[in-house]
């Protein structure tokens, strides 16, 4: 029978929706099969289409839950007396969709003004459900005693707060700045104490409640701001606003409020990074300072121009470049505190579209529920085979943490990459170096409103190049390098950065960015060369489908290898997907499925196979195989019945870099899947390339992986 667990809100504004979805993603990167239901929708005032908290938690999940049912058709059963009837069809859809799966999560209904009967719904759910609860609150300014009475009197409506049913509690904005209510305030950024956030938390964890019952803390989930930034696109629907220009309202970010009543020179210090500057639209100087400062590099995030008046065309003409800059103007007829109204009464909430902002608040959710208490449950009901990208994700980043790596980044001064190394920086996943100009690197992150660490190194090249000279004349002296021709080699930091790698002094380089891949994988291969054994290097990509991540070798390294090479493509993809937590199953691909095709393209495939087979017997490998016999079990029982690969392969080998590159692009595209990698196999020490559109994500997922790659190959050596 599947565990279940059922979140119940002891109060509004509790943030519910988000400790449901990182509830769940805290499971599926404990790789625990998880599934979620919503027995009953409760839409805002207004509101249309799915419902919020199901729609949110399928986003990069491969979860499929059962639909809840709309609100208005549960007011009118428990209207019409019909409440069993009710619960019986929650039952029935309940058991429809998650009786196989290991753990389902249940969100209760919010008690509001509207819906007064939530309490006794929520409890009568749990109980047909034979739902374990669990309690979700924020600490507000209520005492520690005003807690306990809190958690008790909710606890009452369940057997009390030592039922075996009655697991704990959940705080959620632990840490926010409150108003005098008490209700967590997203615009009061100046009451915000972040140094205060480690007493509250042992204030919490300090509850009688918690050593005299087996009621347990199950997790204590702080404010963060960056968690409730709306897009100026967000506001703008709202307010129903005139863009005068658009800019990169889509993605800039709105952090704090500033209400430019002041004069120029007092209202300065406001203008920071995304920062929503409102003032009348006749303030001319205020509109002319904040374009001044954004062309200066400060990414303010938009200006709201009240009282219905636009700027004149002469005044918008000195904007223009700072308007080019991606600083999105918006006017509005609503005078100035009219606007401070509607602005305190804008939902907070996250957008169904915000897809980036729902990753930050599953990701961040998830990392501060009780690892303990999680791995009762996983224990209880077992890990599935299959690895779920957050998972993936998961392993890669902790694996990181725990090998305490230092990668180098030649691309020091290029802003995604600052952003990615203060990422993992912030998070432990690697300590990196930034090689650049020290003023410039600094400019950029105070520009984008970056900090960086004491895990994040900047080192100019100039102060160091003098270092590697003899060194790389040394390993190069058999093609006739001489100093001077090094010298001028190691004005290029990815040839630095290698000297610094092949010398010991970092564990691993990732570069890419902005350099083409023959400029990032040229110079390992002439310093630092391919690993003991190795007799080619190769690349794979994991492909994070929505139920499980694949691997692709090779799609980037070798053109046309032959029979060997394909052999050893094979086995250094089966181990590196071992080592990631993928458990290998290699189809070696070809356009024909065991002994139905003939010519040499198939020839070299089931040579490979048989080669790599002999290599290494341990290793589940199977080919030639066609891509659909490889990855559908209908496909393969028709296929290739007897094939231990087919229809469940995690690696697929390609014959030749045309069909490997072309088949990665054409599935991630299509499907819109997310890809990590190239990741390059068979160095000495580990380099990876980027592509040169990666985002900030892919920075860091990449620099984890060579961080992994590194302690791997440290541990090869000590072996």
């Amino acid at each position: 029978m599947a565990r279940r667990i059922m979140l119940i809100p002891v109060s509004t504004g509790v943030g519910l929706t988000s400790v449901s979805v990182g509830l769940v993603r805290a499971l599926e990167q404990k790789t625990v099969k998880v599934n979620f239901f919503k027995p009953i929708a409760q839409p805002r005032s207004g509101e249309t289409g799915p419902e919020k908290s199901t729609q949110i938690v399928t986003q990069g999940s491969p979860i499929n839950p059962p639909t809840p049912f709309a609100l208005d058709y549960a007011e009118q059963m428990i209207g019409d007396g019909k409440g069993d009837d009710l619960l019986e069809e929650i039952v029935e859809r309940f058991e429809s969709k998650i009786n196989d799966d290991e753990v389902a999560i249940i969100e209760g209904m919010v008690p509001t003004r509207r819906q007064p009967y939530a309490g006794r719904v929520n409890r009568e759910i749990a109980q047909t459900l034979g739902a374990e609860i669990v309690f979700v609150l924020t600490p507000g300014n209520y005492t520690i005693t005003q807690i306990e009475d809190r958690l008790e009197i909710a606890a009452g409506n369940y057997g009390g707060i030592d039922h075996p049913r009655v697991l704990g509690c959940i705080f959620n904005k632990v840490n926010a700045p409150l108003d005098e209510e008490g209700r967590a305030r997203a615009d009061l950024v100046d009451a915000y104490k972040p140094e205060e956030l480690e007493n509250e938390l042992n204030r919490l964890a300090s509850l009688p409640i918690f050593k005299k019952n087996p009621f347990m803390l199950l997790g204590a989930i702080p404010w963060d701001f960056d968690l409730v930034a709306p897009r100026v696109k967000d506001l703008s629907a709202y307010l129903k606003a005139t863009i005068i220009n658009e800019g990169d309202m889509l993605h800039r970010r709105l952090r704090r409020i500033t209400f430019c009543a002041r004069t120029v020179s007092n209202i300065l210090n406001y203008f920071t990074p995304g920062a929503l500057l409102v003032t009348p639209g006749d303030r001319s100087d205020i509109l002319v300072a904040a374009c001044l400062s954004a062309m200066n590099g400060t990414k303010l995030g938009a200006i709201l121009l009240t009282g219905g008046f636009e700027p004149e065309p002469r005044i918008m003409a000195l904007c223009e470049q700072a308007m080019q800059t991606g600083l999105p103007i918006l006017a509005t007829d609503a005078d100035t505190w009219r606007t401070s109204l509607l602005l305190h009464n804008f939902n907070m909430e996250v957008p169904n579209d915000d897809d980036q902002r729902i990753e930050k608040v599953k990701d961040h959710n998830a990392e501060h529920i009780n690892s303990n208490w999680l791995d009762t449950l996983a224990q209880s009901v077992g890990k599935t085979r299959k690895l779920s990208p957050p998972a993936f994700r998961y392993l890669l980043t902790d694996k990181a943490r725990k090998a305490g790596k230092t990668v180098v980044l030649p691309e020091g001064s290029e802003p995604r990459t600052i952003k990615a190394a203060a990422i993992c920086g912030q998070r432990g996943i690697a300590k990196t170096i930034l090689l650049g100009d020290r003023e410039e690197i600094m400019r950029i992150a105070q520009q984008q409103g970056i900090e960086l660490n004491e895990h994040v190194s900047i080192i100019e090249p100039k102060s160091i190049i003098n270092d590697y000279i003899a060194p790389m004349v040394e390993i190069r002296k058999s093609k006739g390098l001489t100093a001077v021709v090094a010298q001028e080699q190691l004005q290029d930091n990815v040839v630095l950065g290698t000297m610094m790698l092949e010398q010991g002094k970092v564990d691993g380089l990732v570069s890419g960015a902005v350099n083409t891949t023959a400029n990032t994988i040229r110079p390992p291969l002439q310093l630092i060369k391919t690993a003991p054994g190795s007799s080619l290097v190769s690349s794979v990509f994991f492909m994070l489908l929505p139920d499980q991540v694949l691997v692709y070798g090779d799609c980037a390294i070798n053109p046309d290898p032959n029979a060997e090479q394909l052999a050893d493509i094979a086995i250094q993809s089966a181990d590196s997907a071992a080592a990631f937590g993928i458990e290998p199953r290699v189809a070696m691909i070809s356009y024909s499925t065991g002994t139905s095709g003939t010519g040499a393209d198939v020839e070299k495939v089931r040579e490979a196979t048989k080669i790599a087979k002999q290599k290494r017997p341990d290793l589940i490998i199977d080919g030639p195989l066609q891509y659909d016999a490889a990855i559908m079990e209908n496909v393969a029982l028709k296929k290739a019945p007897n094939s231990p690969v087919a229809g469940k392969a995690t690696v697929f080998i390609f014959p030749d870099l045309n069909t490997g590159n072309t088949t990665y692009k054409a599935v991630q595209r299509s499907a819109d899947l997310i890809s990590i990698g190239p990741m390059l196999q068979g160095m000495r020490k580990p380099v990876n390339d980027l592509s040169r559109g990666a985002l900030v994500d892919d920075i860091v997922y990449t620099i984890a992986l060579t961080a992994i790659q590194a302690a791997q190959a440290e541990a090869l050596i000590a072996h």
